[in-house]
């Protein structure tokens, strides 16, 4: 019999008990009924004694916290004298003190252990005044926990229920004295971490310093007892292949977050343009997916009415009028889903086990593309919590990859113009080498002047791309799905990264390491020849923003006028306010011109005589590509900004231009609509031949100026270029001062 199971006799309040060698006081009482107060030690972990509410009278010197402190034979241990008493109520003032009164926790379930302990101890006001040192800010970009910093007491019971219990390691402490606090991973934000968000942690903590989200009315997918949407027991989805080891204390947590949808053959789940936060998971049953909008472009035809000439805004097929300067018709459009959409025929077949809605529910962009029951289907229908989670669920990723590598990988690169002459041999050569990468917004993929070792594809959201100048950022340019970067590292330039790129949104990449990259490029020379080109075009392109920017950086008599991005524009209407006389016959010219809706407005930035209007700028960096589901704004090679023939007519580019240069409208479809399109049996299309597409200024290209500078009675209004005009205003050559900085860089 070893020494730790022989029993020996300690008495506790009293009572007398027979506790095995080893045992400490805390366990000694609990097993002879008596509560002794804690908030940092649970039966499950490691006793750590750094609330020292626990504290008990083992006839020592000084008190001693019974957490950690081994039982002795024949000890008499007290747990509730006057003296422990008082001791614990300043425990309980000096924690009240830096903490909310009442926490989230206590505001919602009323059982905050810190609050509660410390009024059943008869503490409900503090005499120590809260510390002077700022707090950290919540935390709220985890899709299940709301992280509230000013809650934590530091009881590391997070801690040790992330390490211990589910060892997953990624809560630590960080700071010292006043500005210790709890972390995620290097003190990254919880939702970017590696948090898997099994709810451990949120378990553990005593107070309202990491709450479930859905007990603040966060977590809840649909309201219970909505009519054909069932909740999911956690038992059922654990049966689920791919949802294999995530937690079921997760999942009970956020119970209602995933419900099961039944859909019969024929009905719409989710229609293109539409906001959404979902995303859905094919249980059983085939889904066809499709873009309604026909791939038609916005365009305005010369109509000559007596004196002044109409134009007359319509939608036209690209057979019928191409476009200057058009890149090749692309062979596919890329959508929010596991495949992308052939362009001649763009719609495509889900089957069990596919994932749809992916950045819709991550970064809430509008539908890319109508999805319809093709048979009858179940479906799992999810929020943010629950796909993020699954993310991270290696089961779950591994069939998502698999799908895509099976399905989708060859459609992907070869809807890429420089790898749409690479065989299928090569693709399975490539299916499986290439990885799949994530990052969350704001995290850096790869850094300027570091070494290049891969090619990256964008698969899923977008990526900026910068570089440093002078100590700040110059976006070079947005990535979006289809788009790609690394090129330039690995063909040259020392081998090391040209550009900063960091995402924006939830991002997937499919990753080409370098040994397989230059094999393509041996066994593939047209796909060399059109690489090369790129990078030399990049580099040109990059090498002109950078001494734009010096150039405009070495002039400052604009100031503020020239920090609202003009510099960065191609093409300005500027009006001359000494010679303007508000009569709006500019305006009224655009509306005419334009089916009565004018594309300017005569409102803008001012600087000293010059007003600059509110119309597309065409600018460099042009943020109303930001999000868009469907790819469909784009830059020409010339810079001009433009929208493609299969925009949705979301508007998310008109949100998103900060100049409010871009508006949605409505045209009759004149043209050949997509296949599928059963207006008649879908009573949502309540403008059924009416279609939405996202217009701007066309600088009226059918005529020989723009109708608002030929309108205009007194020579006010003109289109300029801006760094030719601006170099007149200013009095200076810019052309040979960026010659001259682009020489001496």
């Amino acid at each position: 019999m070893s020494e730790h199971d022989e029993q020996m006799t300690v008495t506790i309040d009293g009572h007398e008990v027979q506790v095995p060698h080893g045992t400490t006081v805390f366990d000694a009482a609990r097993m002879a009924g008596i509560t002794i107060p804690t908030l940092c030690h649970q039966q499950n972990q490691t006793p750590v004694a750094v609330c020292r509410i626990c504290v008990v009278d083992t006839g020592e010197r000084a008190l001693q916290a019974a957490c950690i402190f081994k039982a002795e034979p024949g000890m008499v241990v007290k747990t509730d004298t006057e003296p422990i008493q008082a001791v614990r109520k300043t425990l309980y003032e000096l924690m009240l003190s830096d903490h909310p009164s009442p926490c989230l926790r206590q505001q919602q379930t009323g059982d905050c252990e810190l609050e509660t302990q410390a009024a059943r101890a008869g503490v409900t006001e503090t005499r120590f005044a809260r510390r002077a040192v700022p707090v950290l800010a919540a935390d709220d970009s985890s899709p299940s926990i709301h992280v509230d910093f000013s809650a934590c007491i530091l009881c590391d019971r997070c801690v040790r229920g992330c390490s211990e219990i589910r060892h997953n390691n990624v809560i630590a402490r960080q700071g010292k004295g006043y500005f210790a606090a709890i972390s995620f991973d290097a003190n990254q934000p919880m939702g970017n971490s590696s948090c898997v968000s099994c709810g451990e942690c949120m378990v553990s903590c005593p107070t309202g310093a990491l709450t479930n989200k859905r007990v603040l009315g966060q977590g809840r997918l649909h309201p219970e007892g909505t009519p054909g949407i069932f909740d999911v027991e956690t038992e059922e989805l654990l049966a689920l292949p791919v949802f294999k080891g995530v937690s079921g204390t997760f999942l009970e947590l956020n119970k209602g977050s995933v419900v099961k949808r039944r859909y019969r053959a024929g009905e719409t789940i989710v229609r293109e343009g539409e906001n959404g936060s979902t995303a859905f998971y094919i249980l059983e049953g085939d889904a066809e997916v499709f873009i309604r909008a026909p791939r038609e472009h916005v365009a305005t035809q010369a109509a000559p009415t007596g004196l002044f000439t109409r134009m007359r805004s319509m939608l036209i097929p690209k057979n019928r009028q191409p476009r200057e300067e058009e890149r090749a018709t692309p062979t596919h459009i890329p959508i929010d889903a596991p495949v992308d959409l052939p362009y001649d025929n763009p719609i495509a077949t889900l089957h069990a086990g596919d994932l749809f809605g992916e950045m819709t529910c991550m970064s809430f962009y509008p539908r890319s593309a109508t999805v319809r029951a093709k048979t009858d289907c179940v479906m799992l229908e999810m929020l943010r919590n629950v796909l993020d989670v699954m993310q991270k669920n290696k089961t779950f990723r591994a069939t998502l990859e698999k799908n895509y590598r099976a399905r989708a990988l060859g459609t992907h690169l070869r809807s890429v113009p420089i790898f749409s002459t690479i065989s299928e041999d090569f693709v399975e050569l490539l299916r499986d080498r290439v990885d799949l990468v994530r990052f969350a917004p704001g995290e850096v993929i790869c850094e300027e002047g570091a070494p290049a070792d891969a090619f990256y594809l964008v698969r899923i959201g977008f990526v900026k791309v910068s570089q440093k100048l002078n100590g700040e950022d110059l976006v070079l340019a947005y990535l979006s799905r289809g788009g790609y970067f690394g090129e330039m590292g690995l063909l040259g330039e020392g081998g090391v990264r040209t550009a900063t790129c960091v995402a924006l949104d939830h991002v997937e990449l499919v990753r080409i390491q370098a040994p397989e990259f230059h094999q393509m490029l041996e066994r593939y020379p047209q796909v060399r020849q059109h690489i090369e080109n790129t990078v030399e075009q990049r580099r040109r392109e990059n090498q002109m923003q950078r001494t734009r920017a010096s150039v405009r950086e070495q002039h400052t008599p604009l100031g503020q006028f020239l920090e609202q991005g003009l510099m960065d524009a191609q093409s300005l209407l500027v009006l001359d306010l000494k010679k303007c006389t508000r009569c709006d016959q500019c305006v009224k010219a655009c509306a005419s011109a334009h089916d009565g809706v004018t594309r300017l407005l005569r409102d803008g930035v001012r600087f000293e005589n010059y007003l600059v209007a509110t119309s597309c700028r065409q600018c460099r960096d042009p943020r109303c590509m930001i999000g868009c589901p469907v790819g469909s704004i784009r830059r020409r090679n010339s810079l001009e900004v433009m929208i493609e023939d299969w925009c949705v007519g979301c508007g998310l580019c008109a949100q998103n231009c900060p100049y409010g240069n871009i508006t949605v409208q409505e045209f009759d479809a004149q043209g050949e609509a997509v296949a599928l399109r059963d207006v008649q049996n879908d009573k949502a299309d309540a403008t059924a031949g009416k279609v939405r597409k996202a217009t701007s200024c066309d600088l009226c290209h059918d005529l020989s100026e723009p109708s608002c500078v030929y309108a205009c009675p007194h020579d006010a209004a003109h289109r300029v270029k801006p760094n030719e005009f601006f170099a007149q205003v200013l009095g200076v050559d810019l052309d040979k001062e960026a010659a001259f900085v682009g020489k001496n860089r």
